[in-house]
């Protein structure tokens, strides 16, 4: 299934790559997701800047069906790599379970504010469920979304005054 969704800063966008180019600020998005636990490995290369945040999720706020798939926690691990401030590719693998989720980041300038443009392509290989588990994946990663744009709007008040 695709996967689109949009997240609006009120800063440039350099400021928004600075901030998505903080392990800092990664850190405090995984903490702020309530993840179980979460290492965060920032690398600077040329204008942009590789990253894998390797993370164990909790899955008690899923529906029974999709737990049993899931297990009582789920690995995760998102990389995206950025040849340079105007966007970059992400992958979402969770090891062991038949998933792939793949697309692109873009940050476009809009008058003063930036728009964070995510599109994925969101696959669950399960026989009969699998679409319902795409929709579930998908709306797991728009909340995850949701509550790092809320940490990135707190992040760039703080580092931008």
């Amino acid at each position: 299934m695709k996967f689109r969704h949009e997240l609006s800063y009120d800063a440039s966008p350099d400021q928004v790559f600075a901030m998505l180019s903080d392990a800092d600020y990664r850190e405090r998005v995984c903490a702020a997701q309530d993840v179980i636990s979460a290492e965060v490995e920032l690398t600077r290369k040329g204008g942009g800047f590789s990253l894998v945040i390797d993370q164990q999720q909790r899955t008690d706020d899923l529906p029974s069906f999709a737990r049993t798939f899931a297990g009582d926690a789920t690995r995760a691990i998102q990389r995206e790599e950025w040849a340079d401030t105007t966007g970059g590719t992400l992958k979402i693998e969770a090891p062991g379970k038949p998933s792939d989720i793949s697309g692109t980041i873009t940050l476009r300038p809009e008058g003063s504010r930036t728009v964070e443009i995510v599109e994925l392509e969101v696959k669950v290989k399960v026989p009969l469920i699998g679409g319902k588990l795409e929709k579930l994946l998908a709306e797991k990663i728009r909340s995850g979304m949701d509550t790092e744009h809320t940490v990135g709007v707190a992040w760039l008040e703080e580092n931008n005054r």
